[in-house]
């Protein structure tokens, strides 16, 4: 296991009893396992021909910040409702404890980019597919999906519908 992910730390019940959170903020805090995770994320993408890195409110903020700088994109952040301050597209999605929304700037894209979401944990899939649905309706070109890790055995994966490669760093 490489050093990043032992840094990965369990937190039961939370946000909600029952739940298995992972924590990745031990990775964040880490200078060299952080830019470990962002390389090992990144190295795919590196020929990929990204117009922009979109990352998912909000460790995909983080992740993805520092992945499009690395990769030389722009950075658009998908964000959960009211947080934006221009016209927004809305996208409704189940969570494994709850519903929310996510939300884009209408302009966020030109038609044709080439993009790529990125968020911090596969789980249910619910927010990666709420991207892959907003960047649809802006006519994106989905090059794929990034995560820093997948919870196995949520369907997560399943909900990825699209041809994109859907890739993560580490799985559990």
């Amino acid at each position: 296991m490489t050093t990043w992910q032992s840094l990965v730390r369990d937190v039961p019940d939370f946000p909600r009893p029952g739940i298995l959170f992972k924590d990745i903020t031990p990775v964040l805090a880490d200078a060299g396992a952080f830019a470990a995770a962002v390389a090992q994320m990144c190295e795919p993408w590196r020929d990929a021909g990204l117009d922009a890195v979109v990352g998912i409110e909000s460790r995909g903020f983080i992740l993805g910040a520092a992945m499009a700088q690395a990769l030389g994109t722009g950075f658009v952040p998908v964000r959960k409702p009211g947080r934006l301050p221009a016209r927004t597209l809305s996208q409704d999605y189940a969570l494994e404890y709850g519903t929310n929304q996510l939300q884009i700037h209408v302009d966020a894209l030109p038609p044709g980019a080439r993009a790529l979401v990125v968020d911090d944990v596969l789980a249910t899939g619910g927010t990666l597919e709420a991207a892959l649905v907003l960047l649809r309706q802006q006519g994106a070109a989905v090059a794929g999906a990034a995560v820093l890790f997948e919870i196995r055995g949520l369907g997560g994966r399943e909900r990825w519908n699209d041809a994109s490669p859907l890739l993560a760093a580490a799985a559990y």
